[in-house]
């Protein structure tokens, strides 16, 4: 470990957080390291801070407080070093575990694509976390929010965002194409046009099965009762279809104890609500059109019915599978609706990476939007909390932006570290302040009666509401 990082003193006064066994140990003055962030992430970053503060004070009398440390990332580190991400910054952010950031601008031209991606595939943050649910007093387009409580687990280093991409009429562009349209395409009718751009879409049996084996570790801790695997299986069969086959051998060869798959409750079912029932009419009932089918298709659902009940009849039966963590899969255009029209039917939802982009943002939607949406970046180790918006340069320095995704992600990074007491204080404060009308003008003008405050201000009445 290092005492200084860009030039910086670590706080004398902290201690950092450890990883052993699997397990952060966070001691009573943890060094936190933060990126305020560009644009309006100067603004969002000091009032957050301070309601963070006031929350963990209030919460355990002084006995605890999280020693901040400032490292550079974004416009501020150009300017002072040169490159976007120093490599001291990502140091800071592995030794000393935990770390939140506000938002950062996406250099434009050559060199990072994106901070975000950078950090997350530096460090290996692999699980992209964001939990959507409804506070009371949120403006909404839809007719009950409160309907939705979903945590979305991303992965978070791989598909399309893996960054393997070839310009139009690049050198390596031209190979690629040619090696794919002579070689492995030679005897199809399908091509790919010479004037294409070309990107890789990897999604490993690795990435794939950390990713889901957590998302089911969170429901069995959290309680929480159900995990839909979001995919693209009906046309990308060997990537996001080989993401839902994974992900189900997760469950059923890891958590076996623990989860059922929706396949297997029809079944089990089945036999509940018709004792005796043979075989094949198990199958047929789980197969519509199955008596259409081929014989080799028909032998292989007959064989998955008795593997179901010969493996798991005694131990998932007789009503039992109903109290295990239930394990379905949904087409990904098809969970846009659904959360929408059906959303309690949906708990956890684990996807790969640009999935996860998509549907996090649209659930988002429906509580608020991400102006208060929190996420986090968490690996074997590691953990990066996160506002989910972006800098809005226009804004900068006026003191007007919500600071409820920084806040919130805040939230999450407490409650990482165990310190619920003060999470709870910080949503708690927060939702009785906007119960109270008084908000940023995002919402302000989506409210009647509301009063519009500033940044600061907004922290400061969530403070006095604690």
């Amino acid at each position: 470990m290092q005492g200084t990082y860009n030039g910086l003193k670590l706080p004398g006064n902290g201690q950092p957080i450890e990883y052993r066994n699997g397990r952060f140990e966070v001691p009573d003055q943890p060094i936190i390291p933060f990126i305020e962030g560009d644009g309006t992430g100067r603004d969002i970053w000091k009032a957050s801070q301070r309601v963070f503060d006031a929350a963990v004070e209030k919460a355990y009398g002084g006995r605890r407080a999280i020693r901040w440390f400032k490292v550079f990332a974004g416009e501020e580190a150009f300017r002072k070093f040169s490159t976007w991400l120093p490599d001291e910054t990502v140091a800071a952010a592995r030794d000393l575990r935990v770390s939140i950031k506000g938002p950062l601008t996406t250099p434009i031209g050559g060199g990072i694509r994106s901070l975000n991606v950078a950090l997350r595939q530096i460090l290996d943050l692999y699980a992209c976390v964001r939990p959507v649910k409804y506070y009371q007093g949120v403006p909404s387009p839809v007719k009950h929010p409160e309907r939705l409580n979903v945590v979305i687990f991303r992965e978070n280093t791989e598909d399309v965002y893996a960054g393997i991409e070839f310009k139009e009429g690049s050198e390596e562009a031209k190979k690629l194409i040619s090696f794919l349209n002579d070689d492995l395409l030679s005897k199809a009718k399908k091509k790919i046009r010479t004037d294409s751009g070309v990107g890789i879409k990897p999604i490993s049996i690795y990435g794939t099965k950390r990713l889901v084996r957590y998302a089911i570790r969170h429901a069995l801790e959290t309680g929480r009762k159900t995990v839909t695997l979001v995919h693209k299986g009906n046309i990308q069969k060997f990537t996001e279809g080989a993401f839902r086959e994974w992900g189900y051998e997760v469950a059923t060869q890891e958590f076996r104890e623990q989860t059922v798959t929706e396949r297997e409750t029809w079944i089990l079912g089945n036999v509940e609500a018709k004792p005796g029932i043979s075989i094949e009419e198990n199958a047929a009932l789980i197969e519509p059109g199955l008596e259409f089918g081929t014989q080799s298709f028909r032998e292989s659902v007959y064989a998955e019915v008795k593997s179901v009940l010969d493996s798991i009849g005694k131990s998932h039966g007789n009503g039992a599978w109903k109290s295990k963590v239930l394990v379905n899969d949904r087409i990904a255009d098809s969970i846009f609706q659904q959360i929408i029209i059906r959303p309690s039917e949906y708990s956890v939802l684990a996807t790969p990476n640009l999935n996860g982009d998509y549907i996090s943002d649209a659930a988002a939607a429906q509580v608020g939007g991400l102006g208060i949406a929190p996420g986090a970046n968490i690996g074997d180790g590691y953990a990066v909390f996160e506002a989910t918006h972006g800098t809005a340069p226009k804004y900068a320095d006026k003191d007007m932006i919500n600071p409820g995704s920084v806040i919130l992600s805040g939230v999450m990074m407490l409650e990482f570290i165990g310190w619920k007491e003060a999470a709870r204080m910080i949503e708690n404060a927060m939702e009785k302040t906007i119960q109270q009308k008084f908000v940023t003008y995002d919402f302000e003008r989506q409210l009647t009666g509301a009063t519009k405050v500033g940044t600061s201000e907004f922290a400061t009445r969530i403070i006095g509401n604690m």
